[in-house]
Formats: C-alpha cells, sequence, structure tokens
C-alpha cells in the first residue's frame, strides 16, 4: 500500500475484543472484554482505522449457521458503537483449516483485502490478537504485531506482548 494510506489497527475478534465462548452461535454471550472499548476509542481518536480481522471456522465445520454468525457479528458491533466505537472493515475467514483458504489466519488474506478495500498503509499499522496465528498474519502483511498476554501466547511470536489494554495501546501509539 501506498506510504500516504491511512494507518490501522487490525483486531482479532474473539478473545481479544470479546469473550472467547468457543463457536460463537448465540448473540446474547457476546461480553466485551475490559478495557477494548477505552482502548479502541484512544486508537480511533489518534487517527488509526479500526479493522476486524477475525476466524470464523464454526461456519465452516456447520457447526455456526450464517444467520447465527450474523446476528453475534451484529451484537457486537452495536455494543461497541453504544460506547461510541465505529468500526472501519470487518473481514471474517468463515473456512474450515482443511480448506486451504488465504484468508483464514495465520494467512494475511483478511489483512490485505481490507487494506486494499480501505486504502490504508500496512507498514504504520498494527495487528492485536492473543493468539500467534493473529501475529503471524499481522507479520506476514506487513504490520507490526502485538498479543495481549495470556496462557497461549509466546513472547517471540509478537513485537510486543501486553499486559492488558491500556499497555497495548500505549505501545502502538509510542511505536508511530
Amino acid at each position: 500500500m501506498s506510504p500516504h494510506g491511512a494507518p490501522a489497527v487490525f483486531l482479532d475478534r474473539d478473545g481479544t475484543l470479546i469473550e472467547d465462548v468457543g463457536y460463537p452461535r448465540d448473540p446474547d454471550l457476546v461480553r466485551l472484554l475490559d478495557g477494548a472499548a477505552e482502548a479502541l476509542l484512544r486508537l480511533a481518536e489518534a487517527g488509526f482505522r479500526l479493522v476486524v480481522v477475525s476466524n470464523q471456522s464454526g461456519i465452516g465445520r456447520g457447526m455456526v449457521g450464517a444467520e447465527e454468525a450474523q446476528a453475534v457479528h451484529d451484537r457486537f458491533v452495536a455494543e461497541f458503537e453504544r460506547r461510541g466505537i465505529a468500526f472501519d472493515g470487518a473481514k471474517y475467514c468463515p473456512h474450515a483449516p482443511d480448506e486451504g483458504c488465504d484468508c483464514r489466519k495465520p494467512a494475511p488474506g483478511l489483512l490485505l483485502a481490507a487494506a486494499n478495500e480501505l486504502g490504508l498503509d500496512l507498514e504504520r499499522s498494527f495487528m492485536i490478537g492473543d493468539k500467534h496465528s493473529d501475529a503471524e498474519a499481522g507479520r506476514r502483511a506487513g504490520c507490526r504485531t502485538v498479543l495481549l498476554a495470556g496462557p497461549e501466547v509466546n513472547p517471540d511470536d509478537s513485537d510486543y506482548v501486553a499486559a492488558d489494554w491500556s499497555d497495548a495501546v500505549n505501545f502502538v501509539l509510542g511505536s508511530r
């Protein structure tokens, strides 16, 4: 992307922005994680575009229907909108792991598609998630990467491991 494109923060959804409930099918189970809304407000105010990129293999596995997935997404968006946050984009990979698509993280397809559609500068962008596959997708797309600390996080997987959302935002804003 052009160096004149907008910087973005690409965001994993489940386990990063909302509680990870496995294969999400019930919109009533959408619960924002502590500090996520405040963090996104700070990032948006700093000029970052906010783009959700999430694997949703429950669809491809036949465990989550398209209507159920849409209802969860709609509730997710509404919960953030109630707090003054609008996402610039949301990309989901609906494929099962064995389908060999180019959009399932750790492949960078979701990030590259969003960058192309929204005119984003990947070199000035960040990927924030909670798993190795999130950081690897960000790295492959040319972004800097942040993982929120948790049991599955290896410090070698990303540019930074954040203790919480406030720490993640401080790193992003300090790395501009």
